[in-house]
């Protein structure tokens, strides 16, 4: 008589999800299969809606074993493959991240200068290269506040303080089909030499405000947040009372004419 297979250890979420422990997956795959059979009639007698099934990159072989057994992709990353299972007909399943982040920072000194940098590739070669803010993409859990300050320092080697979230731009169909959200913050700046990212940018300088908003060669768009983080006080950084974990939260609020 062939001993029943134990059932793979799994963790629950608290919608009805069931998540095997990644570092328990049977390096064997005919093993696996008797376990992830015997563990997926279990979870559904037992009401569980969706398995989330995390394979290593060093299991990778597992993966044909999960899709006989009628999980699909969700999403992947350089560790691993994570395939999901509807144990219930129409359990929701949502979607992986569909936005990219971005941030730029408008930088204008005392002298009415704004910091500007001219990138050294552009989308078309038949256009002429505009000046833009420095910014680019925030890290994977950075804060937007450090993230823009980050950008601009490595783009221009100027020292910037966040002051405000002025505006923010929603763009679909961009990298590989996702979504953009580019935030514009405005920054204080604390130094005025520029030592530029020479793999990126061809260009930096501190160009007078009313020349840029003059300036044909820059786009509309560039013009409205450069004005709006003249004109608008924006949105302060804040703390929120009951989500006091700086490292996951970051909130900004309404920075009011008289505050």
């Amino acid at each position: 008589m062939t001993d029943m297979p134990d059932v793979l250890p799994a963790t629950e979420n608290p919608f009805g999800g069931i998540l095997p422990q990644a570092d328990s997956l049977d390096a064997d795959p005919e093993r696996f299969a008797q376990r992830l059979q015997h563990s997926i009639d279990t979870w559904r007698e037992g009401g569980y809606r969706v398995v989330w099934l995390e394979v290593p990159i060093e299991r990778a072989a597992l993966i044909p074993v999960a899709v006989t057994a009628g999980f699909g992709f969700h999403h992947s990353n350089v560790e691993y493959l994570m395939l999901t299972l509807q144990l219930e007909q129409g359990a929701f399943v949502p979607a992986y991240s569909t936005h990219y982040i971005g941030a730029g920072g408008v930088a204008i000194n005392d002298r009415d200068e704004l910091l500007v940098v001219r990138e050294r590739y552009h989308r078309d070669p038949k256009r002429p290269p505009r000046f833009k803010l420095p910014g680019g993409a925030l890290h994977q859990g950075e804060h937007l506040a450090d993230g823009v300050v980050r950008e601009v320092l490595e783009e221009t080697g100027v020292h910037t303080r966040f002051d405000a979230l002025v505006c923010f731009r929603h763009w679909h169909g961009y990298r590989h089909g996702k979504s953009d959200i580019y935030f514009v913050c405005r920054l204080k700046p604390l130094s005025e030499e520029i030592t530029i990212e020479a793999e990126e940018i061809a260009e930096s300088r501190w160009m007078p405000v009313q020349e840029y908003l003059d300036a044909e060669q820059v786009s509309g768009f560039n013009k409205q947040i450069v004005l709006a983080a003249r004109n608008s006080p924006g949105f302060a950084s804040t703390d929120i009372a009951d989500h006091d974990d700086k490292s996951r939260f970051e909130f900004f609020r309404p920075l009011l004419e008289d505050s």
